[in-house]
């Protein structure tokens, strides 16, 4: 089991931010698009390793996500909505989102069994997610569906509230 923690910097020109381990020592950098009409984000390791892309697919109903991980694995993100609450749907990996994703704090499950839990840490500058981890052979995935659903969660208070992202 490992613990990440998704830092995302206020403010940040394109979405920079860093993924870091439970010692607070950097993991990850995630670098998402600017100046693109296409929104995209990259993860790579501290070694400049891409580990994933999220791609976030251009004319659709809801929002709709491409995640390529380590290069194969296609996974696709969509978020729908019932007549009572949203869901996610992840096309591939038999996994699923449980809990509330409004204040960022689900669980990732696969073949009904948690492989992650996902807390947004309160009094923080920025969002901080702890990501707690329990099948580290999915941990690329896991952090790829966080931002994922953090960015699709956060483009949408924004537009609810008067601005654009």
């Amino acid at each position: 089991m490992s613990y990440l923690y998704i830092k995302q910097k206020v403010f940040s020109l394109g979405g920079k931010f860093t993924v870091k381990d439970e010692r607070q020592n950097d993991k990850y950098f995630v670098e998402g698009s600017v100046f693109s009409i296409k929104k995209s984000f990259v993860i790579r390791d501290t070694q400049d390793n891409e580990i994933a892309t999220i791609t976030k697919k251009m004319f659709s109903l809801h929002p709709t996500f491409y995640v390529a991980v380590e290069g194969e694995k296609e996974i696709i993100i969509k978020k729908a909505l019932t007549l009572f609450k949203t869901r996610y749907h992840i096309e591939a990996e038999g996994l699923e989102i449980n809990g509330d994703w409004w204040e960022r704090n689900f669980d990732v499950l696969r073949d009904g069994q948690r492989v992650a839990s996902v807390r947004k840490k309160l009094l923080s500058w920025g969002d901080t997610f702890e990501v707690e981890i329990k099948d580290e052979r999915l941990e690329h995935t896991i952090i790829a569906l966080v931002i994922a659903i953090d960015y699709v969660e956060d483009s949408e208070s924004h537009s609810h509230n008067g601005s654009n992202n």
